[in-house]
């Protein structure tokens, strides 16, 4: 019997080791495994073992990349004993799945299963028009740095952690055009106006644009003319802003700067004035000279101002009309004031005639007037062969005289006198003496020309 007794641990301690417990590492679950190769004879029943007398009598716990902390009612040194409790816990970048205690149970199991699971974030999402790149992947403690593509700002957190809750810290960024355009205008440049204009007709190609993100301009307008417009004298700014899908704005600007070459600004002669093309001083200008009625130009009649600013030829006088009296007939007479002046002829029957008279005194008081709408006064006065006719100081012949009175149908019996144009076309016949007033009028309303009629709007009547 003392043998028997002795011999039930022995048996109980073989079959413990040939039936054991294979504890999975890192998943918390154990499974028991037999062996067919181990025969056992029953035992002889006998009392119930000792659980205080066996110090292993649950599994031992080994958690991969986790910790279990026991505490064995008997003492340190019984770490899986019955009734043992241990605290579960996993190392960092692992989260415990299961429960967080244990404690070995009379069946030899411990009260439940857990294993530490890598603690792992989402798979962040692709970011427009830019990219991340992360430390360690989506495991713990990974860090993923966000930049954008050339042109494009970062807008919110630059750099996101995966955290121990196993979720990403911060915002998802977003990457955003905030850059505007790179445009660059044309050069500024100066030209000359051209012969005989005051513009110069200026020619640039459009700016270089250039978007530094996605390399789109929505538009480029221009403020200012067109290229290939003519830009007057002076200084002009032309200006272009362009935008791109963003809208951001980008501006430049260039300055053309037109410059007239003008020669020295010419002074009319005296007894005369000055018709000039353009802007009268400026390169390709032609300015005429002109003389009043009375007088004649003695010179050059045109001058033209050149690139080099200076006028060619030299200035023209204005001096008294030669009036030549000595000619073979009135046509002739009447040529020297073709196109020149206008002709006052008056014929009376002697020098005693009182129209006569109030005629010539009238006139003598109006010389200015008629000097200025270019009017010479012609006179036929008695019977012949005392008859007088002259021009001025200038006497005329007695035939020159009889082709005139024919020429003009003037009669010698009374008063009456004829108003010639600068043609020599009769306008106006007078039977009686008529006043300067009336004889003014009439001929700047009706005889005038066109360059006349500007100069004297121009200059006034300089006898008020």
């Amino acid at each position: 019997p003392r043998m028997a007794q002795e011999a039930a641990p022995v048996l109980l301690l073989v079959l413990a080791r040939l039936v054991s417990s294979t504890w999975h590492e890192g998943s918390g679950y154990y499974l028991e495994s037999h062996t067919n190769e181990v025969y056992a004879e029953e035992p002889p029943p006998e009392p119930a073992p000792d659980y205080r007398r066996v110090p292993q009598w649950c599994a031992t716990l080994n958690i991969h990349r986790g910790e279990a902390t026991c505490y064995s009612p008997r003492g340190s040194s019984y770490r899986s004993s019955l009734g043992t409790r241990c605290e579960l816990s996993c190392t960092r970048g692992y989260r415990l799945v299961g429960p967080s205690a244990v404690q070995c149970l009379p069946n030899r199991h411990w009260s439940g299963m857990a294993y530490c699971r890598q603690i792992r974030c989402h798979v962040l999402p692709a970011v427009l028009r830019g990219s991340y790149v992360c430390s360690a992947g989506v495991q713990m403690d990974s860090r993923c740095d966000y930049t954008c593509l050339p042109g494009y700002q970062l807008e919110g957190d630059r750099r996101r952690i995966c955290m121990e809750d196993g979720r990403w810290s911060g915002s998802e960024p977003i990457c955003v055009d905030l850059e505007p355009p790179k445009i660059r205008c044309p050069d500024s440049r100066e030209r000359i106006a051209e012969p005989g204009k005051l513009t110069a007709t200026v020619y640039w190609d459009p700016p270089r644009v250039r978007d530094s993100a996605d390399g789109v301009i929505k538009r480029v307008m221009l403020r200012g003319p067109e290229p290939g417009s003519e830009f007057p004298e002076g200084e002009h700014v032309i200006r272009y802003t362009a935008h791109d899908q963003a809208y951001n704005r980008a501006s430049c600007k260039f300055s053309i700067r037109v410059q007239v070459r003008r020669c020295p600004v010419l002074k009319p002669p005296q007894n005369g004035y000055i018709s000039c093309t353009s802007d009268g001083n400026n390169y390709g200008a032609t300015c005429e000279y002109l003389c009043d009625g009375g007088y004649e130009r003695q010179g050059t009649s045109l001058r033209v101002c050149q690139s080099t600013q200076q006028w060619t030829g030299s200035q023209p006088l204005c001096a008294p009309m030669q009036i030549n009296t000595d000619v073979n007939s009135a046509a002739s007479l009447l040529d020297q004031f073709h196109e020149k002046r206008r002709l006052f002829v008056i014929s009376a029957p002697d020098p005693s005639n009182r129209y006569y008279k109030m005629q010539i005194s009238m006139l003598q008081q109006a010389a200015c007037g008629l000097d200025l709408r270019h009017v010479t006064t012609v006179e036929l006065v008695g019977q012949p062969p005392h008859e007088v006719g002259r021009i001025r100081e200038h006497r005329l012949s007695p035939g020159i005289i009889e082709e005139l009175r024919r020429f003009l149908h003037l009669t010698r019996s009374h008063f009456n006198a004829a108003l010639l144009d600068k043609a020599g076309a009769d306008r106006e016949r007078y039977i009686s003496p008529v006043s300067p007033e009336e004889l003014f009028v009439f001929i700047d309303t009706y005889l005038l020309s066109e360059r006349e009629a500007a100069r004297r709007a121009q200059s006034g009547d300089p006898c008020e």
